[in-house]
Parts: C-alpha cells; sequence; structure tokens
C-alpha cells in the first residue's frame, strides 16, 4: 500500500486529496457549528429560541442553512460582469481553504511541508481580499 501511495503518480494525487479532505471536512464542520452556537447565543441573549426548528435542539440546522444557500436562486445586477461576479466568492473560498495546506494538523505535519510555509500563509492570506475587490468591480456598483 505505501509503494502505491508514494511511488506512483495517482496514489500520490489519491493521497493529497484524502489528506486534504481530511483537515477541510472537519474545519468546515466546526465553522458551520460554532456559526450554530453563536446564533443559539445571540438568541438567548435577545430573549429568543435561537436556531430551533431544524433536528433536534435545532442541530441540523447549519445543514439546512446549506441547502437552503446552495437552492437559493442567485441574484445578478443587470450591469454586472456575470462570470466574475459568480467567480468572486469561489475565489475567496478557495484562498482560505489553500490557506490550511501549510498547518499541521496531524502527527505527520501539514498536506504540504514546505519551509517557507508562514510566507505562503502571509502570501495567500494577502490575496483573499482580491475576491472581495473582485465582486465589488464586477457587480458595476458606483
Amino acid at each position: 500500500m505505501y509503494e502505491f501511495f508514494h511511488a506512483t503518480v495517482p496514489g500520490h494525487v489519491l493521497l493529497v486529496v484524502l489528506e486534504t479532505l481530511a483537515v477541510l471536512v472537519p474545519v468546515l464542520l466546526l465553522m458551520a457549528y460554532a456559526t450554530y452556537f453563536e446564533r443559539k447565543a445571540l438568541g438567548a441573549f435577545q430573549l429568543r429560541k435561537g436556531p430551533n426548528r431544524v433536528g433536534p435542539f435545532g442541530l441540523m440546522q447549519p445543514f439546512a442553512d446549506a441547502i437552503k444557500l446552495l437552492m437559493k436562486e442567485t441574484i445578478i445586477p443587470s450591469g454586472a460582469n456575470r462570470v466574475l461576479f459568480l467567480m468572486a466568492p469561489a475565489i475567496t473560498f478557495i484562498l482560505a481553504c489553500m490557506a490550511w495546506a501549510v498547518i499541521p494538523t496531524f502527527d505527520g505535519g501539514a498536506i504540504a511541508d514546505i519551509n517557507v510555509g508562514i510566507l505562503y500563509l502571509f502570501a495567500i492570506s494577502s490575496l483573499g481580499v482580491y475576491g472581495i475587490v473582485i465582486a465589488g468591480w464586477a457587480s458595476n456598483s458606483k
């Protein structure tokens, strides 16, 4: 098994994909439930129940929110550059996920074990603003 993952190109690609999923899935779930607990706390502060409709105690609310986000109709302004307007959030999301490549998250180290990891992290995090700038520019907002 070791030979397949380290001596062949398809095995190495599969290993990188599996490592990436092993890092990103827990991070995305953690952020979804951090948002859930934040909404519960804000509901308590405002004397409301907070998210409690989906699943027991509202624990399935992050998944319902994700489905709602994916099913919603995208409203594109009439003067907007359609391609850039739709690509801008993807650029920001992909760059945020790429930053996790050099952060050590398991025993073997990080997905990309490079010597200039902190420089890579600074570079990728500084590129994240371009997605926001492109979204504003593509919307043709004055």
